[in-house]
């Protein structure tokens, strides 16, 4: 565990705490193929900048994808190495995993967070890669990927299905932008195959329960979050 954050960082989770909760705020709810939100702005412009520029490069995955587990032994997390290495990574992570903010997320969802586990993904997607429609559902209690595009990369954002056979739509994929969703049975999304420019960057943030196997990739593993949705206490 890295020593307590300087005046300066402290500052920083404040900063990103606060644009997570107008984000928050001010997201759009969609009801079709299922209830999912989209979020824009949803951390300070100079941390996604700082964020796209971190020092992290796509992996070769010699033509293997369809499902990210594939490639377990290529991907980054915001793990206790990197929150020690990137003050940036400790950072966003101390406010996702702040009470008020979970709180908000509850809120804002429905979803039942208390409890759970914070994991973050720094994924680098490169033309190869696919992801097979699948819906999340088990030991995640909720989505949400946030976008680090570059220019001209719009086309390259998540796909959303009626079913793992029916494909209705694809978010945009704009810098700083967010999809969100509670994972259950009908939750379909994934990537289809098609040509990336550069490199496709994005955050995959999940709230876990207990029974997540893989604990290196948990930002905290042995704090589960302890804010219940405000509503439900009130």
């Amino acid at each position: 565990m890295s020593a307590v954050a300087p005046a300066e960082r402290i500052e920083s989770v404040a900063a990103i705490k606060a644009a997570i909760v107008d984000s928050l705020d001010a997201m759009q709810a969609h009801d079709a193929p299922y209830r999912h939100w989209t979020l824009t702005h949803l951390l300070p412009a100079p941390a996604v900048d700082a964020l796209m520029a971190m020092p992290f490069k796509a992996q070769d995955t010699h033509g293997l994808s369809g499902k990210r587990e594939l490639h377990n032994d290529t991907r980054t997390y915001f793990d206790q190495r990197n929150m020690e290495r990137f003050p940036l990574f400790e950072a966003v992570a101390r406010a996702f995993h702040d009470d008020a903010v979970v709180a908000a997320i509850a809120d804002a969802t429905g979803a039942d967070l208390d409890g759970t586990l914070l994991r973050i993904e720094y994924a680098l997607d490169t033309t190869g890669y696919w992801n097979s429609p699948h819906t999340d559902l088990g030991v995640k209690r909720l989505t949400l990927l946030h976008y680090l595009a570059e220019e001209g990369q719009e086309d390259l954002g998540s796909d959303i299905y009626a079913a793992e056979d029916r494909w209705v739509k694809r978010v945009p994929f704009r810098r700083n932008e967010a999809l969100m969703f509670v994972p259950s049975d009908n939750t379909w999304h994934g990537f289809e195959q098609r040509q990336i420019d550069g490199v496709r960057k994005s955050l995959i943030l999940n709230y876990v329960t207990e029974e997540w196997r893989d604990r290196e990739q948990l930002a905290y593993a042995d704090r589960p979050v302890r804010a219940a949705s405000r509503s439900r206490t009130a």
